[in-house]
């Protein structure tokens, strides 16, 4: 055996432990070293093991919410990029309305054989849902991850942000510049990444601004949908509650907080601060460029590859979750309140 790896590795440049590492189809070789490896033993006349056959060529399911929210792409972007890299394959399932569930995408990924499914903001991020399905799922033998939200009860691994902190990280900064009357506008109270923001923003405001925790839930917090129209509709209650800056849970909420407050009239930053969550794609581009909260997708997307493939590869991840530090990326719709004090029309 010792010498058909010598030889295998001679023939592909690499060295034998990355080729027993390609043989026990362990994860953390490059696609195309994989592939040089797989050549070798062609060449050479060596046979495929089975299991090395399957994995190489092993589906993946990625199950997301809709795609029109650009956090979504840039997040199925990275981990399918990242399980092309391990020789797997990516196979997108979209949620859409009036389209399949995602119990259904379940069923049709677990059908085709997938190797592992990988979960972004679904059902596990909605405290109203019954989580029996992932353990059935589990049940079934099929690894997964979920992305965006904990559910106590699921046994499995878990990839989020830590939402508590980008509040804190939001607030901060719009306390810096002189704001009082600081505003949150979400979705949805029932999910856990709603639940995690406002549990951040409400010790935000009272540590920084000394405010009553009922009188921030009851002023300061608005919930609404996760879309532009939501946005605009959470920013117009709060500016009617005198708010002079906003806080949004996602880019898309925010860009509907600027057109509530141009609909009045009002200039951003001049007479009104908005601070968006994600720094999705293009949005450093918008009129004006979005301060916003960096979600870190990039680490985001390659830990949960990484911790799919340890399961796939009977090495299980702690059933834990693991939190990844946002960034603040100050742009240019965020200003001093002295500007905000003067509001035009």
């Amino acid at each position: 055996m010792t010498a058909r790896l010598a030889d295998i590795a001679a023939q592909a440049g690499v060295s034998e432990a990355t080729v027993s590492r390609v043989l026990n189809g362990k994860p953390g070789v490059a696609a195309t070293t994989r592939q040089s490896v797989l050549a070798a033993l062609d060449v050479l006349g060596y046979e495929r093991p089975v299991r090395l056959r399957s994995r190489s060529a092993g589906l993946v399911g990625l199950i997301t919410p809709e795609l029109e929210n650009p956090i979504f792409p840039a997040l199925a972007q990275v981990i399918g990029q990242a399980l092309t890299r391990q020789g797997y394959t990516p196979v997108l399932a979209t949620q859409t309305p009036g389209g399949s569930t995602e119990d259904e995408l379940t069923e049709m990924l677990v059908d085709r054989g997938v190797s592992g499914i990988i979960f972004v903001s679904g059902l596990h991020a909605d405290t109203s849902a019954d989580m029996d399905r992932y353990e059935q799922l589990r049940a079934q033998g099929v690894p997964f991850v979920l992305v965006d939200g904990f559910a106590e009860k699921v046994r499995a691994p878990f990839i989020s942000p830590d939402d508590r902190a980008a509040m804190r990280l939001a607030v901060t900064h719009l306390v810096s510049l002189g704001h009082t009357d600081i505003g949150l506008a979400l979705g949805p109270k029932r999910f856990v990444p709603v639940q995690r923001k406002i549990e951040g923003f409400v010790r935000a405001v009272r540590e920084q601004l000394g405010l009553d925790e009922d009188a921030v839930h009851e002023r300061l917090v608005q919930h609404s949908l996760f879309t532009l129209e939501g946005g605009q509709a959470a920013a117009a209650a709060l500016l009617d509650r005198g708010c002079t800056a906003v806080v949004c849970a996602s880019d898309m909420m925010a860009l509907g907080a600027i057109r509530a407050a141009r609909r009045r009239g009002l200039e951003v930053p001049d007479d009104i601060s908005v601070v968006g969550f994600d720094d999705s794609p293009l949005i450093a581009f918008t009129d004006p460029p979005l301060t916003t909260v960096r979600k870190p997708v990039p680490a985001m997307g390659q830990a949960a590859v990484n911790t799919l493939l340890e399961e796939i590869a009977g090495t299980p991840a702690p059933r834990s979750e693991f939190v990844f530090m946002p960034e603040l990326v100050v742009r240019g719709s965020t200003a001093s309140a002295r500007k905000a004090s003067s509001p035009k029309g």
